[in-house]
């Protein structure tokens, strides 16, 4: 720190003089602009101990001049809140805001991240890779080390709770092009919603365990700069707990849905993730892939991966769905089948016929064909049903929640079981497909290819109709 004695000398002399100031933003920031000898000294030994080829982004142009920003010294360091605190004379650990500001100033700024938070539980110190994206749960104190200024956490009212959060899965990626903005939102006009962005993560934890897994905020992270999630963007359910008198008290804690993964079962998922993950990377590096029959494969996975997300986001329980939404969710889940099973090669006519064959050769028992077959065929008479205007009748309200459940789950499977028996040097798997269903090559090309890799890399729950003895 003595490399930057100056820098620290500087900002220690400004918080000495913010008791001198109004304690509100406004003033503060009019005594920046006031060029107050205590800020001039302060811009002088930032642009001492981070010139700005090396710290452009602590830089702003002036009347033609590059100078220190007093937006970023001031708002994203989070020295304009300590000013504040120091001038309603809260106890302020100065000696450590000091060091804080002095590291912001002259670290690296960090690559932005897209946080994604996910209504799940997951084992403390999780930490999964999925792809370029990481699933990872933190304790309070590694939190603390991500938020900017940390010795001013808890001084601040309204501020984040991050005991609230301590222990939720967060998945998170770098994103070096990302334009960070004060407050990114959850509805981000730059670009695909969320689950669409990052379907290439969420997909194998979702083929891991059929229940519920939904996307409860995003928000941009620069570890120990920004971290913009919101308190008002955390989901919170009322619990009651005995306190040491006997007596129920209610506490509000962040809502963690319906999925949940114990310690016993953190080995399996991250062997399962690493095994999915790889076959998406192989099926999606035909994006680029001068044949047909690659690129087609790739854009097909993630239009499947896309529509089922997007059916997940708008089911908030098992029996907890909107009525108007029901409906619609009977699209998506048909999309996601016909974007798997439907080949280049087939004719317009008979693809109801088709998806629901193809779809039954995927499982190797009769019972699961047969069950297969008449989901398919309830599911497409559902949607036709409701693109032609019509109203699904004959069904009460528990039996169309049902009827979606067991096709939430169909999809997943024949998901799963399409990524597992595509290969990135493969055709078209629907040839494979149309001969199983008569009988031909079933062993060979479905049933040993499925067997093998449920041995090893199985899911949450091994599927009735899959046997690896």
């Amino acid at each position: 720190m003595s490399k930057h004695l100056p820098l620290s000398e500087a900002a220690l002399l400004w918080l000495e003089h913010a008791r001198n100031l109004p304690p509100n933003p406004q003033a503060i920031t009019d005594a920046a602009l006031s060029v107050l000898p205590e800020w001039g000294a302060l811009e002088e030994a930032v642009a001492a101990a981070a010139p700005r080829d090396e710290h452009p982004d602590l830089y702003a142009k002036v009347d033609g001049d590059w100078i220190p920003s007093y937006r970023t010294l001031l708002g994203e360091s989070g020295l304009g809140e300590a000013t504040r605190l120091v001038a309603q004379d809260a106890a302020v650990p100065v000696s450590d805001v000091v060091d804080s500001f002095v590291a912001f100033c002259t670290h690296r700024a960090p690559v932005p991240e897209r946080w994604l938070l996910l209504n799940a539980t997951f084992p403390h110190g999780t930490r999964i890779p999925l792809g370029r994206h990481t699933l990872q749960t933190f304790t309070p104190e590694e939190l603390l080390q991500r938020i900017p200024m940390p010795a001013l956490h808890g001084l601040k009212p309204g501020g984040l709770d991050l005991g609230l959060i301590a222990g939720a899965p967060f998945l998170h990626v770098p994103d070096p092009d990302r334009f960070v903005t004060r407050r990114p939102t959850w509805f981000d006009f730059t670009g695909p919603r969320a689950e669409a962005q990052h379907w290439h993560a969420l997909l194998p934890l979702m083929l891991w365990d059929s229940r519920l897994l939904r996307v409860d905020s995003v928000f941009t992270v620069q570890r120990g700069r920004r971290f913009d999630l919101n308190p008002a963007a955390i989901p919170l359910a009322i619990r009651s707990y005995p306190d040491h008198h006997g007596r129920q008290q209610e506490f509000e804690v962040y809502d963690t849905g319906e999925f949940h993964v114990p310690a016993t079962d953190l080995p399996a998922l991250t062997a399962f993730c690493a095994a999915i993950s790889a076959k998406i990377d192989a099926i999606m590096a035909g994006v680029t892939h001068e044949q047909r029959i690659p690129r087609l494969r790739a854009r097909r996975l993630e239009r499947a991966a896309r529509h089922l997300l997007s059916a997940y986001q708008r089911t908030p329980a098992d029996y907890g769905i909107w009525e108007v939404e029901a409906d619609e969710l009977h699209l998506d889940y048909v999309i996601a089948l016909e974007a798997l099973l439907i080949s280049p090669k087939d004719k317009n006519e008979g693809i109801a016929h088709t998806i629901r064959s193809r779809a039954a050769a995927l499982f190797l028992t009769d019972a699961g064909q047969e069950r297969t077959e008449n989901l398919v065929r309830d599911a497409y008479k559902a949607r036709s049903t409701y693109v032609h205007g019509d109203v699904i009748k004959d069904q009460t309200e528990q039996e169309k929640l049902k009827e979606l459940r067991a096709l939430r789950r169909l999809t997943l499977q024949v998901i799963l079981r399409w990524l597992v028996l595509t290969s990135a040097d493969t055709d078209d798997l629907a040839p494979l497909l149309d001969a199983a269903a008569q009988g031909i090559g079933r062993e060979e090309h479905i049933g040993q290819p499925l067997r093998a890799f449920f041995a090893t890399t199985p899911p949450r729950v091994r599927p009735a109709d899959i046997t690896t003895t």
